[in-house]
C-alpha cells in the first residue's frame, strides 16, 4: 500500500462523515470535509507522481472515491431541496450510465480503457465548484442564488455534453467502428 493510495482511503472515509454532517444540520463540519477531501486528492495525486507511487490501484480508487463523494453529496443536497432534483438525477445518470457501460464491456469481453475526456475533466470541476458553492452557503448562512444557479446550469450542460461524448465514444468502441485495423493484412 503506497502514501498515495492510503491518502485516497482516507477520502473513501471522509463520505460517510460528510454525509452525517449533512444529514445532522452541521454544515460547516460539511464543508471542511468536503474541501479537505478535495486538498486530499490534489495531495495523493501529487504524491503518486512526484515520488513514483503510481499504482494500478490507485488509478481505480481515485476517481472512485472521487464520485462517490460527490454522488453522495449531490444525493444529500437533492433530499434536502439545495439542488434540483432534475440536476442530480442527471448527474447520478451520468456515473451509473458510465459504470454501466464499463461493466457491461468487460462482461461482453470487449473492455473498454477509460480515458477522461475534456469535457468530463471540465465537468467534474464545475460540478466539484457547484458542491462547494452549496455547502459554503449553508454553512455561512450567506444565499449567492445567481451563482448557485449559473453552476447548476453550467454544470448540466456539461454533465450532458460528458454522458453523450462518453456514450459515443463507448458504442463506436463497442461496434469497432474507428478502431485500428489489424495490420496483419
Amino acid at each position: 500500500m503506497t502514501v498515495a493510495n492510503f491518502i485516497t482511503l482516507i477520502r473513501f472515509f471522509l463520505v460517510p462523515c460528510v454525509v452525517l454532517a449533512m444529514i445532522t444540520g452541521h454544515m460547516g463540519w460539511a464543508f471542511v470535509g468536503f474541501l479537505v477531501a478535495g486538498v486530499s486528492d490534489g495531495v495523493d495525486g501529487f504524491v503518486a507522481r512526484h515520488f513514483d507511487q503510481r499504482s494500478e490501484l490507485g488509478a481505480y480508487l481515485d476517481p472512485i472515491a472521487d464520485k462517490l463523494l460527490l454522488v453522495c453529496v449531490f444525493l444529500v443536497l437533492g433530499y434536502l431541496g439545495e439542488l434540483p432534483l432534475w440536476f442530480v438525477v442527471a448527474a447520478v445518470s451520468r456515473d451509473a450510465l458510465i459504470v454501466g457501460g464499463v461493466m457491461l464491456s468487460t462482461v461482453m469481453g470487449n473492455p473498454v480503457a477509460m480515458k477522461p475526456l475534456f469535457v468530463s475533466k471540465a465537468n467534474t470541476t464545475f460540478q466539484i465548484l457547484l458542491a462547494l458553492a452549496v455547502l459554503a452557503e449553508l454553512a455561512s448562512g450567506w444565499r449567492g442564488d445567481w451563482l448557485r444557479d449559473a453552476l447548476v446550469i453550467v454544470s448540466a450542460l456539461l454533465t450532458v455534453a460528458s454522458a453523450a461524448a462518453y456514450l459515443v465514444g463507448w458504442l463506436r468502441h463497442m461496434s469497432g467502428y474507428g478502431e485500428p485495423e489489424n495490420s496483419d493484412r
